[in-house]
Order: C-alpha cells, then sequence, then structure tokens
C-alpha cells in the first residue's frame, strides 16, 4: 500500500532499505500529520477544490484520528510505508472518495516538513518544562544552602572560597542563557512550508496564508525551493539547542561524580540513587550522573550528524534527508530523561556543611588577607607577595574569619532574583501555537 503506487512492483529489500525505520518513528508525528491535514483540508474547501459534504466528512474522519492517536490506539498498519500513508488510508475507508482527494495540492515533501515542524513545536514546549523543572530545583537548592561555603577551583587546585548556593545557581543562570538557543530553534520552526509541494509550489491556488493561521504559525517559509531547503537546517539547529542544554547539564553532571567521591566529600547521593559492584561491598557509584554525563556528550554530537548528512546537497529534495529524522526524534527523550534524572539526583543530595574545616582548604583564605591588608592601606602587589610568601615558608596560617563578599554575584550576593528574572525574560511564548492547535481539533 503506498500513495506513489503505479501498477509495478518494488524488490523487497529495496522497499525495506528505503523504508527503513520510518513507520516506527512516524508514529511520534501522528497527531502533527493529523492536524497538518485538517488545516489543508480547510484550506481546500475555502478556494473550492473540497465540498462542504466531503469536508465535513474528512473532518469527523481526522476527529475520530486524532482520538485514536491521544488514546494511543494509532497505528501504521503493516505494508503501509509511513504515517502519511497511514492516515489518507484511513480517510479512504471512512469517506471514500473524499479521502483521496485531501492530498490535492501537497507532496509528501512538504507533508513530512510540516509533520516535523508541528511535532518539533511540541516537543520544545515539552522540554521547556523540563530544563524549567530543573532550573527550579537549581534554584532552590542554591537558596537552601547559599550560605554553606565550599571550596572553589581554578585548574583542578584549590583556588578561593565558594559555596553551595554559588556553585548551582551558575547552572540555573547557565540554562537562562541555554533557553536563548532554544528560542532560536522555535523560530525557525514556527514557520508553514506547506504548500511548498515537492519544492516547487503546485498550479493549484492554495492559501498558504490560511494554513498559516490555522496551525499557528507565525510566518510563511516563503520560498517553496527555501521551504524544502529547510529539511536538515531544522533539525540541525534544534539538535544544537538541545547540544547547548546538554552541555550545561553534562558539566553539572561531572561536577557531582568529582565531588561526591570519597576523596572530595562535599555531596552525597540517596542510596536509590546509586548503583553498586559485584565485587567491592562497599561502593556507591553515581551511575546515573555518569550516564547522564555519556548521554549528554553524544547528544552534543548529534548536531554534526545531521550536518554530515545533509551537507554539500544541491537545492531541492533528496532521500538523504529521511535519515535525520533517525538522529533527531529520539533526541528529545533522551535530553528529557536526562534532565528529569539529574534534577531528582540533585534535589535529593546530601550537603556537607562542614568542608572548610578540613585543613588543606587553609590556603582558599590567602586572597582575604591580601585584600584585607589592601584595604589598611599595603599597595596590592605588596601584599600579594608578602602572603605569598608565608605560603613558601609554610608559616601562613588562616583565622576562619567571616567573609564579607557584597558585589553582584558574590557568595555574599547571588543575585538569585535577577537569575531567575532572566529564565522569565528568555522563556518561549508557546501559548499563540497551543491556542491554534486546540481550536483547529474543534
Amino acid at each position: 500500500m503506498k500513495l506513489w503506487d503505479k501498477g509495478y512492483s518494488t524488490d523487497s529489500f529495496v522497499e525495506e532499505f528505503t523504508v527503513g525505520r520510518d513507520r516506527e518513528l512516524d508514529m511520534y508525528l501522528a497527531e502533527a500529520d493529523v492536524l497538518g491535514n485538517m488545516a489543508h483540508m480547510k484550506m481546500l474547501r475555502s478556494i473550492g477544490l473540497l465540498s462542504d459534504e466531503d469536508h465535513d466528512m474528512l473532518a469527523e474522519g481526522l476527529k475520530k484520528i486524532h482520538q485514536q492517536v491521544l488514546a494511543g490506539e494509532f497505528s501504521i498498519a503493516e505494508g503501509v510505508e509511513d504515517v502519511h500513508s497511514q492516515v489518507e488510508f484511513m480517510l479512504t475507508e471512512m469517506c471514500g472518495d473524499a479521502g483521496k482527494r485531501i492530498h490535492t495540492g501537497r507532496s509528501r515533501n512538504d507533508q513530512v516538513m510540516v509533520d516535523l515542524k508541528l511535532f518539533s513545536r511540541s516537543a520544545l514546549i515539552e522540554l521547556q518544562q523540563s530544563v524549567e523543572a530543573l532550573f527550579e530545583t537549581l534554584m532552590a537548592k542554591a537558596e537552601e544552602y547559599k550560605d554553606i561555603l565550599m571550596p572553589g577551583y581554578t585548574h583542578m587546585q584549590v583556588a578561593m572560597p565558594s559555596s553551595f548556593g554559588m556553585w548551582l545557581s551558575a547552572y540555573a543562570e547557565a540554562l537562562a542563557d541555554d533557553l536563548l538557543m532554544l528560542k532560536a530553534a522555535y523560530d525557525l520552526v514556527n514557520t508553514n512550508p506547506l504548500g511548498s509541494g515537492a519544492g516547487y509550489g503546485s498550479s493549484v491556488p492554495l492559501n498558504r496564508t490560511m494554513t498559516t493561521r490555522l496551525l499557528g504559525f507565525e510566518d510563511l517559509a516563503y520560498n517553496s525551493v527555501y521551504a524544502q531547503m529547510q529539511r536538515g537546517k531544522t533539525e540541525r539547529t534544534v539538535l544544537t539547542a538541545i547540544a547547548a542544554i546538554a552541555a550545561t547539564v553534562g558539566r553539572l553532571a561531572q561536577d557531582v561524580c568529582l565531588y561526591s567521591c570519597a576523596n572530595f566529600g562535599f555531596v552525597k547521593l540517596p542510596d536509590a540513587f546509586t548503583t553498586g559492584s559485584s565485587i567491592m561491598p562497599h561502593k556507591k557509584n553515581p551511575d546515573i550522573f555518569e550516564l547522564s554525563r555519556a548521554k549528554c556528550n553524544r547528544l552534543q554530537a548529534l548536531p554534526m550528524e545531521v550536518t554530515l548528512v545533509a551537507t554539500n546537497l544541491p537545492s531541492g529534495y533528496f532521500r538523504d534527508m529521511q535519515l535525520t529524522k533517525e538522529i533527531y526524534v529520539p533526541a528529545f527523550k533522551e535530553i528529557s530523561d536526562v534532565l528529569r534524572m539529574v534534577g531528582e539526583g540533585i534535589g535529593q543530595m546530601w550537603i556537607n556543611r562542614d568542608i572548610l574545616s578540613n585543613d588543606i582548604y587553609k590556603y582558599l583564605f590567602t586572597v582575604e588577607d591580601v585584600n584585607d591588608a589592601v584595604a589598611a592601606g599595603v599597595p596590592f602587589r605588596d601584599a600579594y607577595r608578602e602572603v605569598g610568601m608565608r605560603v613558601q615558608e609554610g608559616t601562613y596560617e588562616h583565622d576562619g574569619r567571616e567573609l564579607h563578599h557584597t558585589h553582584e554575584g558574590s557568595i555574599g550576593n547571588l543575585c538569585l532574583d535577577g537569575i531567575a528574572a532572566k529564565f522569565a525574560r528568555h522563556k518561549v511564548d508557546f501559548s499563540e501555537a497551543l491556542a491554534a492547535e486546540e481550536a483547529l481539533m474543534k
């Protein structure tokens, strides 16, 4: 059962090779395909290519399929090569000749492109929610432990005093900036390719502005050739945003792995978030953070994978693009799983409140001594040399003084409200798109 069937058969291995994982991955696109069909159908009626009777039958059919998708009852039948074919065959069974008319003015090229755009839009909404959940966990822990000191490191050497609040809110602010990448990806996703056909438009007098409005897209992908050239570009841009989030979360996971080992002992994971050793009875391994680190590294490679599939192709559509789906679609679940796992682990992590009592951190306060001398009128270089010589000679001691850091972003002034406001500013507003999709299916 193929939409392009013209009365000849295809070699079975050729068919298996060309279909690939489409039937599996297209299940993720089913709801988007129904939405695209609904908008295209309404537009066809508006230009006189679909009767009111056919329109009403198809609308009822699409609503039934949509309900099946939401209930998890939709499937792609054996022998049907993709979701577009499945939906059209179901409509033809339900509505007769009306189902055969719904593809007028379309190609599977613009159909799959609009499906990917709509799927991506929904997936980005869920991704932002997952990022926000981790952000809120980090901010809550930063507020709770803002006064608990820990050593800061440069070059993996003890450097200056830090705090758990400073450490955790650093990653919270990083996530706030990562939303800028997600917003850029969303802006590219939120343009309408429907009506571009196979990349060269159609002699049918389509109303692409109407489908743009119905589907809640911000704008058209105007040029029909470019609308198809967005395949590959869209996936790469979205995956770049995912990679930015993964880079932040992977680095946080590495910190937790390091700080939870016995040599540091800054944090401890609850037993439920660790695994054991088959030979060493004492072991409690931070496997969830190690796997999160590895998954984040893998996610950062995905934009290049898509680049290498799509690079050096001339204008027009090529079957190469089918492979981007295999890279792209699973990435959303992987990053969402990582965000959830890291967030739950951080949320239940024990914090060591007495790290700095250990004498190995006494040099953490040398800069405080230099600054005290400067405040008393000693030139900075003289104060630096004097403290440095005491360290070199082994005579340096610190007196465990209270710290008074006041500038914005220091351990005494974390500006958590400012970080929260930045995150709120960078969030994408999905409300118009969601409202359009809801209205379309009424």
